[in-house]
């Protein structure tokens, strides 16, 4: 008897520990699409923004968080010549390369642009489509991004013009310039300055031809929480449930049907 009753406190205090735990996971899960919940409305007040001056563009890493998904227009000059193309970079369902060029501003610092997609030749993998990239000074409108998301990649660190990855500290070093720790995502074609240089301008419609900018609008999904937070609290339920059935419910049923009153 002592030892019946011994291994039902063991089993009812381990089904209190699991009960407890899986509830804690779900109030966690739940708490995390709530997170995500804020995320994305805070995103959505930054967009409905005025633009974002480009002498206030973030300087530090800490200037980053506050300024993501803001919209500007940054003026300066491409460097052309350090253009990368982000390799294995999916549009509307197809494998291509972003394009990423530098652009050089006033103040001798650069931003990294991510400029657009061009799909992939799948005959020659290093056969690039040409962009053609205005000499003069433009000016580029887009949002405020984080770089672009690094990529499983094999080997050691890229070079090259195609690449898998992009760091945007060390490019900068590679290319013996200052670059801001932001991106921009460029939303529509330079434009020149001044807006009489019709060569400049006739080179940025080029561009824009063959760049597509079709950006996915960052997202969050608070779904998958919400379904886990389910799972842990189903699990729960059936811990509770499963405990005072076979250890409160059932015996005391048993011991009934077996009362010589009956």
């Amino acid at each position: 008897m002592t030892l019946g009753r011994h291994r039902r406190t063991v089993v009812v205090a381990a089904a209190v520990v699991g009960a407890l735990v899986t509830a804690r996971l779900g109030v966690w899960q739940l708490d995390r699409a709530q997170q995500k919940i804020s995320r994305q409305r805070s995103l959505d007040e930054r967009a409905a923004l005025p633009p974002l001056p480009g002498a206030d563009l973030a300087r530090t890493d800490g200037q980053v968080a506050d300024q993501v998904f803001r919209r500007t227009v940054l003026q300066g000059r491409w460097l052309a010549e350090r253009t990368i193309y982000l390799d294995n970079r999916q549009m509307n369902g197809r494998p291509g390369f972003f394009v990423m060029t530098p652009l050089l501003l006033t103040d001798g610092d650069a931003v990294l642009v991510q400029r657009g997609w061009l799909p992939r030749d799948f005959i020659d993998r290093n056969r690039l489509a040409p962009v053609a990239t205005p000499s003069g000074v433009v000016q580029v409108p887009g949002r405020v991004s984080p770089p672009p998301s690094k990529l499983f990649a094999f080997g050691g660190a890229d070079t090259g013009t195609i690449r898998q990855n992009l760091d945007v500290s060390a490019f900068g070093r590679e290319i013996r310039i200052a670059l801001r720790p932001v991106s921009l995502l460029q939303t529509a074609p330079e434009q020149a300055v001044p807006p009489a240089d019709t060569a400049a301008m006739l080179a940025a419609a080029a561009a824009s031809d063959t760049l597509l900018r079709q950006w996915a609008a960052p997202t969050v999904d608070v779904g998958k929480h919400h379904g886990y937070a389910f799972q842990w609290f189903a699990l729960c339920a059936l811990i509770t449930g499963l405990t005072l059935w076979f250890q409160f419910i059932r015996p005391r049923v048993h011991a009934q049907s077996q009362s010589p009153d009956r």
